[in-house]
């Protein structure tokens, strides 16, 4: 690999440091302003495409955490920051949202922080249920352990994230229900989650012991077995006493309320009974 693939490897942005340790050489370096790269700073080499939140840890001397890394982690993430979000032991600047305390060593080539401190970050400075799929997603996804969380978290000032931690329920299988669980403690709805149903099989939600809400993903049943199947639970459903409500990911982000309005509605007439 030639040194100019290499930093576009490296999202178009790197220090000089990381290419000698990679094998080139001070004379390869020297060949990059050819290629077309800058350096905005001694040791710092980029491409003009380059990624600009790399190129803001880099020039921070840090590396992307928080929101701005859990995509990066493959964790659950509805919307990128406006801000980068960035894990800095200390220097100054703005235009980002500082996180000082770096537990974990990050990624060995890019600048981005350990997925444990990525959780860990999530969980004092995003509300929910941004921060809960975040730390969710690192549990279940990365197999960071719940009690390795807690334990980096004993600080007075670490109690909302304490409290959020305690309070996940690892049941969520993608960032929609994680969504949906947020949905319905905030508006007083009980559930259980995951539930299997003889005669049935396994339903996303089960409220009040008769309303079962399914949680649709987001590939469409294009195949013919597909649709089959889903009729044949939701006749099943019926067959056995129990009400069905489905939702598509756009129903619990874009009309929450209209969900909340139809589950209270059929929670409240109770017009199906478990046989």
């Amino acid at each position: 690999m030639d040194i100019l693939e290499h930093l576009r490897q490296s999202g178009g942005v790197t220090r000089s440091g990381q290419l000698l340790g990679a094998g080139f050489t001070p004379r390869d370096l020297q060949r990059l302003a050819g290629p077309g790269a800058s350096q905005p700073r001694r040791g710092v080499f980029v491409l003009p495409d380059c990624d600009k939140a790399f190129l803001a840890a880099i020039l921070h001397n840090g590396r992307l955490s928080c929101a701005s890394a859990a995509g990066l982690n493959g964790l659950w993430l509805r919307s990128p920051p406006e801000q980068p979000h960035l894990a800095c032991r200390h220097g100054h600047g703005n235009g980002f949202i500082r996180h000082r305390t770096v537990r974990f060593p990050g990624h060995p080539s890019l600048p981005v922080a350990a997925v444990e401190d990525v959780a860990l970050h999530a969980l004092g400075c995003l509300a929910p249920p941004a921060s809960t799929a975040i730390a969710t997603s690192a549990i279940r996804l990365h197999g960071v352990p719940r009690e390795l969380l807690a334990s980096r978290l004993q600080a007075d000032r670490s109690g909302p994230a304490r409290r959020i931690l305690r309070e996940l329920d690892l049941r969520a299988e993608s960032i929609v229900e994680v969504d949906a669980q947020h949905l319905f403690r905030t508006h007083g709805i009980t559930y259980d989650a995951q539930v299997f149903l003889p005669g049935i099989g396994r339903v996303d939600f089960l409220l009040g012991g008769f309303l079962i809400v399914e949680i649709d993903g987001f590939a469409f049943h294009s195949k013919r077995e597909d649709m089959l199947r889903d009729r044949t639970r939701n006749n099943l459903s019926a067959v056995h006493g129990y009400a069905v409500l489905r939702y598509m990911p756009e129903h619990i982000w874009f009309n929450p309320g209209q969900v909340v309005e139809e589950i209270r509605s059929v929670l409240a007439g109770q017009r199906f009974r478990r046989r």
